[in-house]
Formats: structure tokens, sequence, C-alpha cells
């Protein structure tokens, strides 16, 4: 009977281990097309001005931590807005560097800018905080102190909260501006053609995983309701992400609103960046874990599940890597033994081409936001099995770091790795 169980686990193992990412690249890719056809063909992009009559007065919010570098081109552009009634608020959490000093100097010729000086480093999540009860707009466009908006950004996200009450966030399209290097080159086609598309597809589902934290807007009195940004959380994003929506309140995607993001362009940047993301998932999973069994909560029920089947292929694959590696220093039981880590031939070449397939039809879908977008393909061919090796990697490690954090301490800034120069 063991051996029977052995023989079943081995093969549902590998089984799992090879269909799953053709199964979610499938969902991602026909969940995207569904999503572009309903609500993007035909629209107009991002260089139009969204057709809505009563926009709201917005504040725009912008924490800062040692941005002394990019703060006068990140504020210069919010001014710059294409928007009938705004304030821009910026937030120095105690920065080590001048950018107190720089915005004291803007908030001297710019009527529309506020500054709050925070004198400690208190973290993204306490900064957000005193930005939002500071600010005098009911729409809180919330952006990172790096990020340059696209001129209609603030229209096209606030146009959002004008006719539907529900609507509680709306996360925008972040892009890429760092480009120098192949690792910045592959992350151009990488929020073009897996994340824009995951967004995509989720909101088929209706529910998102995460907004993107360096661009979304948010309707203040939702914020209010769940109790605004947790501070004890490394992904501020994902944590506010899931408590509105488990407050029932909408988070749409707006892929007008564009925002020009500066990326890590090293290895070791790009491995602190992911493996903080995907700590930050397994944090908020832990932490909401025990409110998905509710039926009021069913809607978050395909996220949940396509968030642990992720893990659970993450562990798998690093088990059959383990298997196969013993293998080649002992003889194992025909049972557990992997002879290989590579796929069958031709779900090895179907997934090469599903994989291609959503990187082809995304990257088009993205040309609708940035021309040029196709020349990044030949750069993605090899992306697919980087994604999943990176995924795989960094869950394995957060998982554990996540569960054995202590509860309740404060998150703070880690200055980020921002790419080895801009364009």
């Amino acid at each position: 009977m063991i051996a029977d169980f052995l023989l079943w686990f081995g093969s549902v193992l590998l089984e799992f281990v090879f269909l799953y990412p053709l199964y979610m690249t499938l969902i991602w890719l026909s969940g995207g097309l569904y999503y572009y056809w309903k609500r993007e063909h035909g629209r107009p992009g991002p260089n139009a001005y969204p057709a809505q009559d009563r926009l709201p007065f917005v504040s725009i919010l912008v924490p800062c931590f040692n941005e002394g570098d990019n703060v006068r081109e990140t504020i210069g552009a919010l001014l710059e807005q294409n928007y009938p009634d705004f304030e821009v608020i910026a937030i120095n959490d105690g920065s080590r560097d001048d950018t107190g000093a720089q915005l004291d100097a803007l908030l001297a010729i710019h009527d529309r800018l506020r500054v709050i000086q925070l004198a400690a480093n208190q973290g993204k999540a306490m900064a957000l905080r005193m930005g939002a009860l500071a600010a005098k707009g009911e729409v809180l466009v919330c952006i990172d102190g790096d990020a340059v908006l696209s001129p209609n950004t603030t229209a096209w996200l606030a146009s959002h909260f004008v006719d539907n009450p529900r609507v509680g966030a709306v996360t925008g399209n972040p892009r890429i501006r760092t480009r120098s290097t192949m690792l910045g080159r592959l992350q151009v086609g990488e929020f073009s053609s897996i994340i824009g598309l995951i967004k995509r597809a989720q909101r088929v589902y209706g529910r998102v995983f995460t907004v993107s934290g360096v661009i979304v807007a948010f309707r203040k009195a939702a914020l209010h309701r769940v109790g605004y940004w947790s501070i004890d959380m490394i992904t501020e994003d994902i944590d506010i992400s899931w408590k509105l929506q488990l407050d029932h309140w909408s988070v749409l995607y707006e892929p007008n609103a564009l925002c020009w993001i500066l990326m890590p362009e090293t290895l070791k940047g790009l491995w602190r960046q992911r493996l903080r993301w995907a700590q930050g998932g397994a944090e908020v999973f832990l932490k909401y874990a025990s409110h998905m069994g509710q039926w009021r909560a069913r809607r978050m029920w395909p996220i949940l599940g396509e968030y642990m089947l992720s893990v659970a292929w993450a562990y798998s694959f690093v088990l059959c890597l383990g298997l196969w590696a013993l293998g080649l220093v002992m003889d194992l039981p025909a049972q557990i033994n992997v002879p290989t880590i590579l796929p069958p031939a031709f779900w090895g070449l179907l997934l090469a081409t599903v994989c291609l397939a959503q990187i082809a039809v995304s990257l088009k879908i993205e040309s609708r936001y940035e021309t040029g977008l196709m020349r990044w393909f030949g750069w993605m061919i090899w992306y697919p099995m980087a994604f999943w090796l990176l995924v795989t990697a960094t869950t394995v490690v957060a998982l554990p770091k996540a569960i054995l954090k202590k509860r309740g301490k404060r998150a703070v800034w880690v200055s980020p790795d921002r790419g080895v120069r801009q364009q």
C-alpha cells in the first residue's frame, strides 16, 4: 500500500510541476484577452482625456525616503498634471540625505505643494497615513518618490470614483525607465507581458491580488473604514488591497494611468525586491487566512486559490529538484525517482509555445500604451523560465520568514536598487 501511494504521489507531483505553469499561462492569456476585448479595445488611449465632466478634488501623496536624486523630477511631473483641481503632499519620512531641504525649496515656489517633515523614519505605511490625514481630497493618488506620472494619469484614475460609489481603489500601469542592462530590459517585457496580463486576468475574476503601490488611487472613505495602511506589513500595498476587498470595495485596473518607474538592474537588487514582495504576500495570506472560510469572503477565493497553488508549486518544484539531485548520487526507489527535471518533449514544446504566445499577445496589447514594445520580444524568450525560477526561490525563502516574523514590528524603509542609469 505504501508503495502504491508513493507511486501515485510521485506521478501527481511530476504532473503538477510540469502542468501548473502551463495552466496558469493559459488562464492569464485567456483572461487578459477577454479583459482587453471587453474593456480596452476601441477605447481612447492615455494621450486622450477621460470623458468625465465632474472630476473630484484630488490629493496626490508622495512618501519620500532618501529621494534626493529623484524628488525634483517626481514633484515636477506631478505639478504639471493635466487636472483641474488638486494638491500635492510630499511626506519626508526622516530621510538622511537632502530630500527634506529640496522639498522645502520646492515648497517656497509652488502653491499646490504641501510638505510634511517627519523627524524619524516611520515607514511608508505611516508616511501615507500622515499624508491621508492631512489631505483635503476625497480621492488620494499615491505614488513613490522616484516615480514620474504621465500628464493625464491623475484624470484617468480619478474618473472611476465619480459614478461608482463602491470603487475603493484604482491601480495604474507602471512602465520601466531603467533599461541599461539585460535585467532592466527583461523587466520592461515582464511588466508588459506578465504583470499587466495578470492584473487583467484577475480583474476578470473580480478581485486582484494587489494594487501597484507605486501608482494607485484610493477613496479616502474606504481607507477610513478599513483602518488605513497597516504599519507592520512589509508590503503595505498587498495588505491594503486585501483589506479593501474583504470589506467589499472594488479594486479596478486602469491601463491608461501610466507611471514611469525605476527598477533594480542588479541581481542582488532584484532578489531583495522580489523577496520582499514574496514575503509580503505570505504575511498577508497568514494574516487573513482565518477570514477566508466565511461565505462573505467568497469573491476572494480565486485569488486565494491562485496564491496557495503557487506556493504549493514552488515547494513541489524544490522537492522534485531535490529528488532528482539525490538520484544522481544514490539509487532511489522507483516510486520517488525523478529521472529528469525537464518536461516531456510534447509538454515542453506546448509550454514554450503558449508562453511565447502570451508574450507576443501581451506586448501587442501594451503597445497601446508604449510604442516599440515588440522589439523586446527577443529579450523575453528566456524570461518565462527565469520568472518561474525566481518565483520558486523567493517563495520558498519568504514563507518561513513570514511565519517567523515578530508580529507588530513596524516595517520601515529599505532603500532599493534603482538601476544603473536612467533613460
